[in-house]
């Protein structure tokens, strides 16, 4: 229950450490809302596997089979061209990034919400704003009651201080869920002993949970990429 939780956060405070409660056995599922670090899922779970066609509203179910699933969040950015690329090069990887956003806003209940790229010379482009869009959007809904269990899937620490936030001041549980595949990849321990409990995604996951070869919106079909094939 919430009050077992507001209980282990104060037991926390006291002693100083992190106690994560086990998984639930015997109470009613809690409705659970799913927010998303998109780049650090891409780059940790299926960048370079046939797995990029990932529906996320099958990998939640699959994570949490024994909640309601209510609403899922998927922060990211819409790729641009990089300094000193192939031109035909960056419009590919930007339609394959298109035919995917498409195919989650047409998945019911998962809203998609976009930062943007900066460029500053020939650097990289730098991501800007999603991390800060997930960190306001957890805290926000769990102040407002928009739900019951929060889940980040992110392995970066600078959500530490949203998930004490809602765990501690809220007083709802937050779960972390790893996205590295690699068995030896630990979760790390400022997020470990910030959330109420960790979730692993594992390959059998990714495999699973794929959208059918073709998808479906409002303007017609949405065909997955052949490069991702």
């Amino acid at each position: 229950s919430h009050r077992a939780y507001r209980f282990a956060a104060r037991l926390e405070a006291a002693f100083g450490r992190s106690l994560s409660l086990s998984p639930r056995r015997g109470e009613r599922p809690l409705l659970t809302n799913l927010y998303i670090d998109g780049l650090n899922l891409y780059h940790r779970a299926v960048k370079g596997t046939p797995h990029k066609w990932l529906d996320l509203r099958r990998l939640a179910e699959a994570l949490f089979p024994r909640d309601t699933i209510q609403s899922i969040h998927y922060f990211t950015s819409r790729l641009i061209t990089r300094p000193g690329k192939s031109r035909v090069r960056e419009e590919g990887r930007q339609l394959r990034q298109n035919a995917y956003l498409r195919a989650l806003e047409s998945t019911p209940g998962l809203f998609v919400h976009y930062g943007a790229y900066l460029v500053v010379g020939e650097k990289p482009p730098i991501e800007k704003k999603t991390d800060v869009n997930l960190a306001s959007r957890l805290i926000a809904d769990g102040f407002r009651g928009a739900y019951e269990q929060a889940a980040v899937i992110s392995k970066d620490t600078d959500f530490v201080g949203a998930l004490r936030c809602v765990r501690d001041e809220v007083g709802l549980p937050v779960v972390i869920v790893n996205p590295d595949c690699i068995e030896n990849e630990e979760t790390p321990d400022e997020l470990r002993e910030s959330a109420t409990r960790v979730v692993r995604i594992r390959k059998r996951h990714l495999a699973a949970c794929q959208f059918p070869p073709v998808v479906y919106d409002g303007n017609g079909a949405i065909s997955k990429p052949p490069e991702w094939e």
